[in-house]
């Protein structure tokens, strides 16, 4: 009978109970006597091995993704001052093994003590690696980066805008997504931060375990809406790029590739700002001179990263990329500055505001010569932006004179830029509704006097001479309508058609064929005719300029002479 008793104890394990052990990671293999851990289930770079139980794992990344075990499974396991140093390592590993469960956060009350001991395992693992008490194993190291991959890489939720439906958000007024599993993901980020900036960490092992594809995978993190999450990705990249020097042209070209997606594709991606902050601390350890790559990148990235409509979440991160740049190599401000204007923003007040900033930042940097290759156009956009109905960008264009280098070199090249942006002076002296930009405008326009009094005096006779011209032009215009609304009469026209000639008074009419030679036989009020078939309602919304106004001016008076 005893013998019998004896037997029962040794129950053979069913095929039902080695399936969940091997599933879940615990059993013979798991917890053994003697505390080792099989590693024979982990493949080198994340790829796990395909065993009979695939289809109940969940893969995520190419890495297997242990699932939360039925409660009371995870064993408390003894502290690392509590064990030997020889079965420190052993001891390490098992506790990774617990690690590697993932845990449902959307239900609090749920596995509360696995979870809380999950957490306390993890900040044992960092104290253990922050110490350096023991050099880890090149076994332990690839445990350890399997288990950092297993919580880490996930898919991330959909983005606020997909759920909503708003196409961007203000992060300072909407409360950021908060990823419900950071008091694990938190110390998990903490232990790889730790792994990578110890001195006991060996580059040349590392480096099979923190490959390419880890980078990638770490990369595509950025996108999470968390901040916190973000910070630490930050941080961790920025302290792989140090380290892993082989790994550097490729983070550069990993990032590229992330904002070519997003200036060219989606203009949607959380971590722009925070990968420009690493790039910014990059640009700033280039060596002279300068290579073809890191200028190419200027131009390709850089610079289009000012086209995205979302550019105020990460102006202040690009702005100092760009003028690490300039400071770098000066012979870049023309290329800089001829950037800016490419992209300077028509309808977008925000937008503009930011570039003027930028530019002042730029132009503290720039020498003579390269400013002298480009402040024609410069120049002529600073004056539309002093003319701006919108107070603040006229005011911050103004507020361009309060910089010492600035003026310097205005004062240069006085000859060229006097007359450009004399006539934006005036005519905010004469028209501007706002009582703060008409005060600037008056001391720039007296700076102006009292660097060179008689430049501004031709300006100023030159300006005077413009205005009488126009005005001329514009009373001329006006009088050579009412002469064709008398021609329009006199043929017979109905009071639709004078009222269309009218209306060519404030719009810009279409041209006449010039090389027609047929309407030389063709009478006046034939010629009348066609003109007014020819108008079409459409057209009624472009604006005269002075230019299409004087060639429209020279067909009615030839149609007035036959």
């Amino acid at each position: 009978m005893f013998n019998k008793i004896i037997k029962r104890g040794h129950r053979k394990v069913s095929k039902s109970d080695a399936s969940e052990a091997s599933l879940y990671g615990y059993g013979a293999s798991g917890y053994s006597n003697s505390g080792m851990v099989s590693t024979s289930n982990v493949t080198v770079n994340h790829a796990s091995r395909v065993s009979s139980v695939a289809n109940s794992q969940q893969q995520l990344g190419g890495v297997a993704m242990a699932l939360a075990p039925p409660s009371g499974i995870i064993e408390t396991l003894p502290l690392f001052k509590d064990v030997g140093v020889s079965d420190r390592q052993n001891l390490f590993l098992r506790k990774l093994q617990i690690c590697c469960f993932l845990f449902d956060f959307s239900e609090t009350l749920k596995s509360v003590r696995e979870k809380e001991t999950k957490r306390m395992t993890l900040l044992e693992l960092v104290e253990f690696i922050q110490s350096g008490s023991s050099k880890m194993t090149e076994t332990v190291q690839e445990e350890l980066i399997r288990m950092i991959s297993v919580n880490i890489f996930r898919c991330l939720p959909p983005a606020s805008h997909e759920n909503t439906g708003v196409e961007s958000t203000d992060p300072e007024e909407d409360d950021p997504y908060l990823e419900p599993s950071w008091p694990h993901l938190q110390i998990v980020y903490e232990l790889l931060l730790r792994y990578i900036v110890s001195s006991d960490t060996d580059t040349k092992i590392a480096k099979r375990y923190i490959d390419h594809s880890f980078v990638l995978k770490l990369l595509d993190l950025f996108d999470s809406e968390d901040p916190r999450e973000r910070e630490y990705l930050k941080t961790i990249l920025h302290r792989i790029y140090g380290k892993f020097m082989v790994h550097r042209p490729f983070i550069r070209n990993a990032i590229n590739n992330i904002f070519y997606r997003f200036i060219f594709e989606t203009e949607r991606h959380s971590g722009i700002g925070e990968l420009l902050e690493i790039l910014g601390s990059i640009i700033n350890g280039f060596a002279l001179p300068m290579k073809e790559e890191h200028k190419l990148f200027l131009v390709r990235a850089l610079i289009p990263l000012h086209k995205p409509k979302s550019i105020a979440l990460y102006h202040q991160q690009l702005s100092y990329c760009i003028t690490q740049f300039v400071e770098k190599d000066y012979k870049l401000a023309d290329t800089v500055i001829r950037g800016l204007l490419k992209y300077w923003p028509v309808t977008n007040c925000q937008k503009e505001v930011l570039f003027l900033g930028e530019l002042e930042e730029v132009l503290e940097a720039t020498q003579s010569a390269e400013f002298q290759r480009c402040m024609v156009p410069l120049f002529r956009q600073i004056g539309r932006c002093l003319n701006s109905s919108h107070f603040q960008i006229a005011e911050r264009a103004l507020f361009l004179w309060n910089n010492d280098h600035i003026v310097s070199l205005i004062g240069q090249n006085r000859n060229v830029i006097f007359p450009i942006i004399f006539e934006a002076l005036e005519k905010n002296i004469q028209n501007h509704w706002n009582q703060a930009v008409h005060g600037l405008t008056a001391n720039v326009r007296k700076m102006f006097l009292e660097m060179d009094n008689e430049l501004f005096e031709e300006c100023q006779s030159q300006y005077l001479e413009r205005e009488a011209r126009a005005k001329e032009l514009e009373e001329h215009r006006v009088l050579t309508w009412k002469r064709l609304e008398a021609v329009a009469a006199q043929a017979g026209g109905d009071d639709m058609s004078i009222g269309i000639i009218k209306k060519c008074r404030i719009v810009t009419p279409i041209q006449f064929e010039e090389g027609s030679q047929q309407k030389l036989n063709w009478k006046r009020q034939d010629l009348v005719a066609l003109y007014l078939d020819r108008l079409h309602p459409l057209d009624y919304s472009v604006e005269v300029s002075l230019a299409r106004s004087h060639e429209d001016m020279m067909f009615v008076e030839m149609m007035l002479q036959l």
